[in-house]
């Protein structure tokens, strides 16, 4: 592997006006894709294997010509105080807006409130649902400026009027945090390089990786029915990623040049030891992302798969790309210790025999292990407790910052007709083949009616052909509350009995019954999953460290990293600590995807940090230090650059916390915390800690596996004895000429 690498290396250094042409050349393909393909639809949402999926599959079969994936709006209007919706002055006002919206191009039908029986008891709140036969994000921009032209007209009149529905829904923006997290990026570069070349390479190399995959992305986004949030999930991390393999390399690059290398030969070996790690790295990052698919979920599968590919051109990016872009440098590209300027070089060099924050910190953890093991394990077992209280669901209006009409509308019909009405569960009858289907459909409906939960059930509207009804059932609690919960299983035992005596199926669905059964399979994949990834990352990294303690000791690390991570998320996003910091305005149920896709993302960056600190020991120690001696040596030449790439993706990360978008917002706060404590306090405190404990036998491997296991030669070894065949090489020459 180094071997190959070191020959990856030097031959990008040489063709580099080829291998640049060849990234500039993919960069402007995928934009030119990017910008010709068409407006991506609505993201068709599905959950396989699930008795709500089950019903909205049978209501496509049984009710053709049902606009399922069309935006829906509800207009909701509310009458001054000591004023009532009946009002004829009113009730003209909201006539005069249902015509106005029917008049739409899109739009499918209006439902009248006085026709619908849709005004509350108290006569103060009614609400018109307008149907369109497009998604939200297909939506014409007049037709959307219509429908707040209507409600803006209302308005004029003394009513309140708000809209709610999916209707108005926006692409999620990240707004400038993002642009904040790069720019602390560079500044963390300038400080570790001393030199603004040096720092632009790896930001320069990220963001044509970025590029690349998210314009992939967005080219293929209709075809491949990606959502929006999909890009914004690869540009996060292949963004940090990017940066810090390419930091990783350059470092090498940089201390390779110090020990008096030439610069061809400097960026091979560069590309050899830390393209090696980076590899390793990028192949645990990937594992995780890919191993997603498990659960099963299409939408978080593409999601994985989409930022795998976006991790997979970032190690591309940073074997080819960053050696040929040193080519380009120059000498300007100074290594620590070359007298130079800002501009150009390095730091001024140290004091002979001065060691480093590393060296002093690795020395002490090295002296007293079992204290910082202690410290380190009680911190992040506190940190994890909130997880324990851990409560999934997925975001509805109710999530939505107050400042939002949808969050306006979503209280008002709480008001108006109770916290239950916006989140209406629907009951689906198949009873094809039975005797009596109407009896049947009574039936379900009365007895749906007089469970404990619920307001009201509505009489069964079958469809054309009779033989499959829908009724819908309004609970008497919110839809994200454990109430809600234990009525829809109610419900289902409710129609399981009536299945055993009748045989119709009863199905229940609808949004608040599909993210209970969406908690309910990502609970059941989470322990495959982590099998599954964990496994298959356990076993990589046995090849690459060649050891049983060490992969184990990482993740179990991961674990703990981890488990405190979702506890500051439930901490901040449930219970509401600092929430104003973060600008949450909503506390509620953590996203159901998010542990999983915490835990997918969070163990391949885990591994990062592992792979490339614990290679710089393992290289040290098989060049004979003692094990106490390896990880110090370790920490002297890794941990700055290592501090560095945390810093770097936790910028990265915290700069999507003021995304729009409840899902990014949640993640790009776990992931920065996340990486916070696995850096900072798993791998850069506990790991020397465990490592100075076991000593010899933490690098102990049976001999039977090691003499199975392939070399990949992750150290570099080959190298020297590569480099020492071209010596031999040259002395032979030099004697043939004598």
């Amino acid at each position: 592997m180094a071997t190959f690498l070191y020959k990856l290396g030097r031959l990008a250094f040489r063709r580099r006006h080829f291998v640049a042409l060849i990234w500039v050349a993919l960069l402007t393909l995928a934009g030119v894709g990017a910008a010709s393909a068409p407006t991506p639809g609505s993201t068709s949402f599905s959950i396989p294997g699930t008795e709500a999926q089950k019903a909205f599959d049978l209501l496509e079969e049984r009710f053709p010509g049902m606009s399922a994936d069309g935006a829906t709006a509800r207009v909701v209007f509310k009458a001054p105080e000591g004023e009532k919706m009946t009002d004829a002055e009113h009730k003209a006002t909201v006539e005069n807006a249902v015509s106005e919206l029917s008049g739409g191009s899109e739009v499918e039908s209006v439902a009248d409130p006085y026709q619908a029986d849709a005004v509350s008891e108290d006569g103060t709140i009614a609400y018109a649902q307008v149907r369109y036969d497009v998604s939200g994000m297909e939506l014409e921009d007049s037709t959307k400026d219509a429908l707040e032209q209507a409600a803006a007209d209302a308005r004029d009149t003394g009513l309140t009027v708000e809209i709610g529905g999916d209707a108005l829904q926006a692409v999620p923006h990240t707004g400038t945090g993002e642009i904040i997290g790069i720019a602390v990026a560079a500044v963390v570069l300038v400080i570790t390089f001393g030199s603004l070349l040096a720092a632009g390479l790896p930001l320069l190399t990220a963001i044509i990786g970025v590029g690349i995959g998210v314009s992939s992305i967005t080219a293929l986004a209709s075809t491949l029915d990606l959502g929006s949030t999909t890009s914004i999930l690869a540009s996060m991390i292949g963004l940090a990623v990017g940066i810090d393999y390419a930091l990783f390399i350059v470092s090498r690059y940089r201390a390779e040049l110090a020990e008096g290398r030439e610069r061809e030969e400097a960026a091979g070996r560069a590309v050899g030891t830390a393209g090696s790690a980076v590899v390793f790295a990028g192949l645990t990052v990937v594992i995780a992302l890919v191993g997603l698919s498990v659960v099963n979920i299409p939408m978080l599968t593409k999601m994985g798969i989409a930022a795998a590919g976006t991790v997979a051109i970032a190690v591309l990016i940073a074997l080819t790309m960053i050696p040929a872009l040193l080519g380009y440098a120059g000498r300007k590209v100074r290594p620590s210790g070359e007298k130079s300027k800002l501009l150009g070089g390095g730091r001024t060099p140290k004091q002979p025999g001065k060691a480093n924050m590393g060296t002093r910190w690795a020395s002490f953890v090295v002296r007293r292990p079992v204290a910082v093991l202690l410290l380190g394990v009680i911190g992040l077992g506190a940190a994890a407790v909130p997880a324990a209280s851990l409560e999934l669901g997925l975001p509805d209006d109710g999530s939505q910052p107050t400042s939002t009409t949808q969050r306006r509308a979503y209280d008002l019909l709480s008001e108006g007709f109770g916290p239950g009405f916006n989140g209406p569960l629907m009951v689906v009858v198949d009873a094809k083949g039975s005797e009596d289907a109407t009896g049947v459909f009574d039936d379900v409906s009365e007895k749906m009616g007089g469970l404990e939960g619920v307001v009201t059930a509505t009489p069964a509207a079958p469809n054309k052909a009779g033989d499959t009804a829908t009724i819908t059932v309004i609970p008497d609690s919110k839809p994200s509350s454990v109430t809600t919960e234990e009525l829809v299983h109610a419900m289902r035992d409710t129609g399981a009995g009536i299945q055993a005596d009748s045989g119709a199926e009863v199905l229940v669905t609808g949004t608040t019954a599909m993210n209970i059964d969406i908690s309910q399979k990502l609970n059941d994949a989470l322990v495959p999953y982590l099998i599954l990834v964990v496994g298959l990352a356990f076993l990589l990294l046995i090849v690459v460290f060649r050891s049983i303690l060490v992969p184990l000791k990482a993740a179990l690390g991961f674990l703990l990293s981890v488990m405190a991570a979702l506890g500051a998320v439930v901490a901040v996003f449930q219970w509401g600590w600092l929430s104003g910091l973060m600008g949450v305005e909503e506390t509620g149920p953590i996203m159901s995807m998010m542990p999983i896709f915490m835990v997918g993302v969070v163990f391949g960056l885990a591994m990062d940090y592992e792979v490339f600190l614990v290679t710089r020991m393992r290289e040290a120690y098989i060049h004979g230090e003692q094990p106490g001696q390896a990880v110090v040596t370790g920490f002297k030449y890794g941990a700055r650059v290592v501090t560095a790439a945390a810093v770097i993706m936790m910028a990265v990360f915290s700069g999507f916390i003021g995304s729009s978008d409840s899902m990014v917002k949640m993640i790009g706060f776990g992931l920065a915390i996340a990486v916070l404590f696995d850096a900072f306090v798993v791998r850069m405190a506990i790991v020397p800690a465990v490592l100075a404990l076991l000593g010899r036998k933490a690098w102990w491997l049976p001999k039977w596996l090691d003499r199975a296991l392939p070399n990949v030669d992750v150290e570099g070894e080959g190298l020297r004895a590569h480099a020492a065949t071209d010596a031999d090489r040259d002395d032979d020459k030099e004697l043939v000429r004598a």
